[in-house]
């Protein structure tokens, strides 16, 4: 499984997790867990993905969900879980 994870970050619209998930379901991305918040107004969002089935390289999936990212006026973020866990280890 190619574990990936995607941060949405902005200022809170209608239709945010339903672009995102639409770009996903689109490119046989399958989300295996999501967490979303509102805090005064700010959207924030997490995904774990598996991206085992899409048939896109992963630099392009970046490229995509930034630029959609920016169509929706929000950040998107996308890294490989053994990258996001390096970052994070203590």
């Amino acid at each position: 499984m190619k574990k990936t994870i995607i941060t949405v970050v902005g200022k809170d619209t209608v239709g945010i997790i339903a672009r995102v998930c639409t770009y996903l379901a689109d490119n046989q991305i399958n989300i295996l867990d999501i967490s979303q918040t509102i805090v005064q107004g700010f959207f924030n969002m997490m995904m774990i993905v598996d991206m085992n089935l899409t048939g896109k390289d992963f630099g392009v999936i970046v490229d995509e969900l930034n630029a959609l990212g920016e169509e929706i006026g929000v950040v998107i973020k996308c890294q490989k879980e053994e990258i996001f866990d390096q970052m994070h280890r203590i």
